[in-house]
């Protein structure tokens, strides 16, 4: 099955992006990983929060030699005084925000009867809750630097329907709610809020849940061949991140080969 990487092809470079200052949600694996590199590949300043230490250092390890070594913090997004003061340290530590990526999220698979009140919270607290808490606790630094992006991470999940996501697919079509809402209140201080909308990304996290056979299913109902890789993702996430889409803002932004 044709696999597309990075290294298959030329990258956009973005002079508006070289020292931004980036905070990056869930980038210690997987599309936050991705986002990592592709920003500090452009020469941004970058710091991520995520609750896997060992995955995390090995992206800071990885990417040391960069003019902005990425900075990783250990943090759960569903304690929200965890979160406020992690982002404080990052704002401190960056110098301020210019650009926030609400990637963190979990995607377990789930029925309609393991859904339980407790559940159904913590559900909305890890793909949810945070992304709010997190644009709320960033918005200040932004308006003090006459703008920035937010960008939310939404799925194609439920756009599609998919069995077994209940939760999730709730979450992420609140999110497209919330980035609209968010684009609208905030527009007038220069912060623009647009929506990510990845396809299925092959990622190892991905590939547990869906046989060769599984996967051979999703690229026949895509348009194009191949498998989307984190850095199609994180090309999508480069452009509304760079004053190239200063006037692109409210809307949902797709990358799923056609698979809808």
């Amino acid at each position: 099955m044709l696999q597309q990487t990075s290294e298959t092809v030329d990258r956009a470079v973005y002079p508006s992006l070289r020292d931004k200052r980036v905070i990056v949600t869930g980038g210690g694996s997987g599309i936050g990983e991705g986002l990592v590199e592709a920003f500090v590949a452009q020469g941004a300043k970058v710091g991520f929060i995520d609750i896997n230490d060992g995955a995390s250092e090995g992206v800071v390890a990885r990417l040391g030699d960069a003019d902005h070594a990425p900075i990783f913090r250990h943090c759960d997004v569903t304690d929200l005084d965890a979160l406020s003061s992690t982002l404080a340290d990052l704002e401190e530590l960056l110098g301020g925000v210019d650009i926030l990526v609400n990637n963190a999220g979990n995607d377990d698979r789930h029925t309609i009867d393991d859904v339980t009140p407790d559940y159904w919270a913590e559900r909305l607290n890890v793909n949810l809750r945070h992304q709010f808490f997190a644009a709320k606790a960033v918005v200040p630094a932004m308006k003090r630097a006459g703008g920035g992006a937010i960008l939310n991470f939404g799925s194609i999940s439920w756009h599609l329907g998919l069995p077994d996501l209940v939760l999730y697919q709730t979450c992420k079509a609140a999110i497209e709610g919330l980035t609209r809402s968010l684009a609208r209140d905030l527009g007038r201080a220069g912060i623009r809020v647009n929506a990510i909308v990845p396809g299925n990304v092959q990622t190892p996290r991905q590939e547990k849940w869906y046989t060769p056979e599984g996967e051979a299913e999703i690229v026949a109902g895509q348009c194009l061949d191949g498998r989307i890789q984190p850095s199609d993702v994180a090309a999508l996430v480069l452009f509304l991140a760079s004053d190239d889409a200063r006037m692109c803002t409210g809307h949902e932004y797709w990358v799923d080969a056609g698979w809808r």
